[in-house]
Order: structure tokens, then C-alpha cells, then sequence
């Protein structure tokens, strides 16, 4: 039987106010935690011993967060129910030697991190943000959230060839962003910029970690305004779903039979493998001592993993109405049709046909519809960090998600009802 939903279209307007406030990983990460604090939850820290109270904690390292809720008599073998996802996007980041330039122009020097759709970066305005590392070791957000930069596209009458053959860009030479003019390229121009911006002293920065953003804010789109367009979507719309469900479940939890777990991490998009991604220790490390300190032996964390379900939350593909013969013929994922479950026989996705009935389950509980993906035979298939987590914790793993267009753009387009109807169902499976 379905129950009363949680969310509704104000849960769409303020994944608007999360992308706005989110242009980074580290950033997406310091939005979640403050939430997580607003909603009772307390950091943790990885240096500290932990102990066994009841309540919700989070650890945050670098651009991952992972946050838990320990309801009242949770034994140490209890099993978790955890919500995946990642924090990081496709975009332009800032190299070690920024400052360059040629012919009069003043240009940062950008490297291509994970699978951008390059054109949607040109002539767009550009803004800066990440984290800068200071001198004593502490770090500092910074956000330039107005046109700073932008990446030219060569005029039509400099190269006729474009209408006939397509865009070909170079990615070391078409995508170094303009952001002033000037003969004399000067070491040290835009750190210094971004101390003064930070209000920070001369020469404190010594490392950092910036990356370029669309200052274009989240917007609903069309006649009806069915549609949300907007940045980071991969995959910040299921942080955003994750964080909210989780901290409902948190609210009632009392009697709640598992631990509800929301897992964020970084470097998705480039294969999950440091120490913030889904294929480091990160997450099986804080299982472990949430187990441990709960007065766990290794045996208790066996059981308790073993009896532990994970939704691996992720965009999808939205059947394009341009190309539908890239899609497979009898699966056509719609906007606002709800969550995609995504199934791949080769193990690009970790559902199966047990992990299809988890989610049923939360859906039908939580009165929301949901649809089926698989890709085109003829085409290859993304993966995610499900098969990931599935392998390195032995842990069930279901990949589910929003069906979306434009993915990997700087500006992606889904469905405006699809964000509530994700954390509707997220919510039943973490009450479950």
C-alpha cells in the first residue's frame, strides 16, 4: 500500500537552490552538511575514536560526504540500507601553471576533466570555484559566481567547413578560456585574484583545486514549465534526493529496522578510483567502525553487510526525441515518467532481478512509477559506481536514477517532477 508522499514540486525548487549553491564537489559537500546539521546530524571526525550513541553522523573528505542515522536498539549486526551517488561533473579545471595567454589576450590554462560535451562550454560565461589550500594546511571555498571566463568558439567565417563536416575541437587548443586582455602573461595573476576574492593574504594559497562553472542559473523550462534545466544534474539532483530522504527518514526514525546510509563521492566521472571515490576504503571504512563501534566483532559485520542493500542513484538517458533509433526499441525512459532502473547483463550496472524487486517495493510503498533502461545493443554502456561498490563490499547493489537529456552538458534537462518522485521512493527504501 502506498503512503502519503514526502515531497512535492517544492522539493524541485529548492534542487534548484542546491545546484546554484553546489559549483564544486567541495562545495556540493559543504550544501549537504550544512542540511545534514540543520536536520540534528554531527560530524564525525576519521582521527577520532568513535563511539556507539544513536543519531545521525557524516564524515566528509575532500568532495565525498558519507552520512548515517543509528536509530534506538540497533544492534551491531543491523544492516544498512544505503542511497550512492556523486558529487562531481564534467568540466574545465584549472592546471598547476594557470596564467597564459597569446596575441593579446589573458587566459587560464584548463584540463579536461572526465567526458565533457565540449561544445556546451564555448561562448558560455563562465564563472570559478573549488578549494584553495593555504599555507598552514587549512583549506578555503571559493566561488566566483559571475562571468570571469569564456571559451570562444572560432566565427562560421573563419572556418566554413564547420556547416558541412561538424565541429572539430582540438582540446589544447580551442578550450583555453579568455578572461581579460594583456601583452605580459604573469605567474601568480589568477591565485592572486582569487586570494583577494577570498579575502586572504598575499602568497597564503599554496595549493588549490578550481574548476570552471555556467553562472546561468537552474531555470523550469517550457509552456507548462514541465521541464527544469540546469547544471551538474549528474549527479547532483541524487545527492540533493539522497540528503532529503535521508534526513526525513532521520525525523521519524525510531523504529526503523536498518541504518539508513547517504554515500557521496567523488571522481565518478573519471573512475572512482582515490581515496574519495567509490572504489577507495571510504565507505567500507565507516561501515566498519559504525559496526565496531557498536560493540561489533567481525562476525557481527559479515552479518550486518550481508543483509545490507544499496541504490546506486544516478542520471540516465531520457529517450531523445531527435534520436530515438540510439535508444533500445522497447525501452524508452520518458521525463516525469519517475526513476529509471537500469539493467545491464555485462555488469555495467549491478541490478539484477532481486535487486529489480527492492526497488518495486519502494516504489509501489511510496505511490511513485518507475521505468526500465538498458542500452541499444549496438551501442556501448555507460557504467556508474554501483558494479563498483557491489564488488569491493560484497554488498547487493541496485544502479536506479533520473532519465535526463543533454547529459554531460553544461546545462542537462529533466523532467520537473522527476527529483520529488526520486526521493518519494528513496524514502520508502530507506524505511524499509
Amino acid at each position: 500500500m502506498s503512503e502519503p508522499p514526502r515531497f512535492d514540486r517544492g522539493h524541485t525548487d529548492d534542487l534548484m537552490s542546491f545546484l546554484t549553491a553546489s559549483p564544486s564537489p567541495y562545495h556540493a559537500v559543504a550544501s549537504t552538511a550544512e542540511r545534514l546539521e540543520k536536520a540534528g546530524f554531527r560530524q564525525v571526525a576519521e582521527t577520532d575514536a568513535w563511539d556507539g550513541t544513536t543519531g545521525g553522523k557524516y564524515v566528509l573528505r575532500g568532495g565525498a560526504i558519507i552520512a548515517w542515522y543509528v536509530p534506538e536498539g540497533a544492534a551491531p549486526h543491523t544492516p544498512f540500507r544505503i542511497v550512492g551517488a556523486h558529487t562531481d561533473s564534467p568540466n574545465l579545471r584549472v592546471k598547476p601553471l594557470p596564467d597564459t595567454g597569446a596575441h593579446g589576450w589573458r587566459q587560464v590554462a584548463v584540463e579536461i576533466y572526465g567526458g565533457p560535451l565540449l561544445n556546451s562550454w564555448l561562448d558560455r560565461d563562465l564563472g570559478l570555484a573549488g578549494r584553495l589550500t593555504l599555507r598552514d594546511g587549512s583549506t578555503r571555498l571559493v566561488n566566483v559566481d559571475r562571468p570571469l571566463l569564456r571559451v570562444p568558439q572560432l566565427a562560421i567565417h573563419l572556418d566554413r567547413s564547420v556547416s558541412a563536416e561538424g565541429l572539430k575541437l582540438d582540446k589544447q587548443r580551442h578550450l583555453q578560456p579568455v578572461w581579460g586582455l594583456g601583452h605580459d602573461v604573469r605567474d601568480g595573476d589568477l591565485i592572486a585574484f582569487l586570494e583577494e576574492e577570498s579575502g586572504l593574504g598575499a602568497g597564503e594559497v599554496t595549493g588549490w583545486d578550481l574548476m570552471t562553472h555556467s553562472v546561468e542559473p537552474p531555470a523550469y523550462l517550457g509552456r507548462d514549465q514541465e521541464l527544469l534545466a540546469g547544471p551538474r544534474m549528474d549527479n547532483l539532483l541524487s545527492v540533493h534526493s539522497a540528503v532529503a530522504a535521508l534526513t526525513a527518514v532521520a525525523a521519524g526514525g525510531s523504529e526503523l529496522p536498518c541504518i539508513p546510509v547517504l554515500a557521496a563521492f567523488d571522481h565518478e566521472e573519471n573512475g572512482s578510483q582515490s581515496d574519495t571515490g567509490a572504489d577507495g576504503p571510504l565507505l567500507g571504512n565507516v561501515l566498519e567502525r559504525s559496526v565496531f563501534a557498536r560493540g561489533g566483532s567481525f562476525e557481527d559485520r559479515a552479518r550486518a553487510f550481508a543483509g545490507t542493500v544499496c541504490l546506486s542513484s544516478d542520471t540516465g538517458h531520457a529517450v531523445h526525441p531527435n534520436y530515438a533509433e540510439r535508444h533500445d526499441p522497447t525501452h524508452h525512459p520518458r521525463v516525469n515518467g519517475g526513476p529509471i532502473l537500469k539493467v545491464n547483463v555485462n555488469n555495467r550496472y549491478a541490478t539484477d532481478g532481486s535487486g529489480r524487486a527492492v526497488f518495486a517495493a519502494a516504489c509501489e510503498k511510496a505511490g511513485v512509477p518507475f521505468q526500465s533502461f538498458v542500452s541499444n545493443n549496438s551501442m556501448p554502456c555507460g557504467t556508474t559506481i554501483g558494479p563498483i561498490t557491489a564488488a569491493r563490499h560484497g554488498i547487493r547493489t541496485v544502479d536506479i536514477g533520473v532519465a535526463i537529456l543533454s547529459m554531460h552538458s553544461v546545462r542537462e534537462l529533466c523532467g520537473a517532477d522527476d527529483p520529488f518522485l526520486l526521493a518519494n521512493a528513496l524514502v520508502a527504501f530507506l524505511e524499509a
